[in-house]
């Protein structure tokens, strides 16, 4: 069967909500549902949430259609082992999620990065569209990144390609899940300046009100909200050193925060190693929708 002919399910399993999409052999959207994440109740809840996602949505399927499915996750599939690894909905590290969903389904799924789904779908129908070497970046409860040449997200051999979360900037930073300190993804997610918001000042407060403090003028939220601006320059003008792509593209709750593409990119400018840096950084063009049509466009 064409792939112009197949209908396509795609499910984004991120940490507090899990979305699916069915659309149509043009790409429309038939269904789209969201379902809470039962993150703590385990594995096995996650598992069987997606595959009756799966199921609810094809069960909306014209009588005998074909159907593709794919999952983004929030870490990455072992290409020896088959096991998930490196993900920050820790319950999955370990565990065969592809062949255990594979199971349940009774046929094949692909599964990939929650990050690489978010960079294809915004490469082919979002602000990364008509650029040629894209990085894309997940900024929320933790920090992920793809790449997309000329149309493809590479994974590489490792499956790990674009990263950028888990490369250590800080090695007297906060301690990692992944076992180093000071990673990017301690520095720049929610989660993390959260988590240094806390150990500082000994209260907590959520990223939306440290941002909405710093705003106001608030001693403390403007010192987390500043080191924030400073940690995403240093670490995003580092990888354009790096990668010296066309364009980034960011996703994820933070993109929406309005200072990191003015007070944010003049920081990446002065940390990048080009004295008239041109990359543009912009906001994606599908919200929430970019990870869960990015599942839906990879799968098998």
């Amino acid at each position: 069967m064409a792939a112009a002919e197949m209908y396509r399910i795609g499910i984004d399993l991120g940490g507090t909500k899990t979305e699916g999409v069915l659309l149509d052999p043009a790409d429309v959207v038939l269904v789209r549902e969201r379902r809470f994440t039962p993150l703590a109740e385990g594995y096995l809840a996650i598992l069987h949430l997606v595959a009756q996602l799966v199921r609810d949505l094809a069960a909306r399927l014209p009588q005998g259609a074909p159907c593709t499915v794919g999952v983004g996750i929030p870490g990455s599939v072992d290409a020896v082992t088959g096991l998930a690894r490196n993900a920050n909905s820790v319950c999955l590290i370990g565990r065969a999620f592809q062949a255990d969903l594979e199971r349940l389904l009774g046929k094949r799924v692909g599964v990939r990065n929650d990050a690489d789904c978010f960079t294809l779908a915004e490469c082919r129908k979002g602000a990364g569209a008509g650029h040629p070497v894209v990085f894309g970046v997940i900024m929320g409860t933790g920090c992920g990144g793809g790449i997309c040449l000329d149309g493809v997200v590479r994974e590489g051999p490792h499956r790990i390609s674009g990263e950028w979360g888990h490369v250590s900037i800080d090695p007297a930073g906060a301690p990692c899940y992944c076992g180093n300190r000071g990673c990017i993804e301690t520095k720049i997610s929610g989660s993390g300046v959260e988590a240094a918001y806390l150990a500082r000042n000994g209260v907590p407060l959520s990223m939306e009100e440290i941002v909405a403090g710093a705003r106001r003028g608030e001693s403390g939220p403007l010192l987390a909200f500043n080191t924030f601006l400073d940690d995403f320059g240093r670490s995003l003008g580092g990888l354009i050193s790096v990668l010296d792509p066309d364009a980034v593209v960011l996703g994820g709750g933070l993109s929406h925060i309005d200072e990191l593409y003015h007070a944010g990119l003049e920081r990446v400018r002065h940390y990048a190693f080009h004295d008239n840096l041109r990359t543009p950084v912009l906001k994606n063009k599908l919200g929430d929708s970019a990870g869960v049509f990015g599942a839906a466009w990879i799968g098998i």
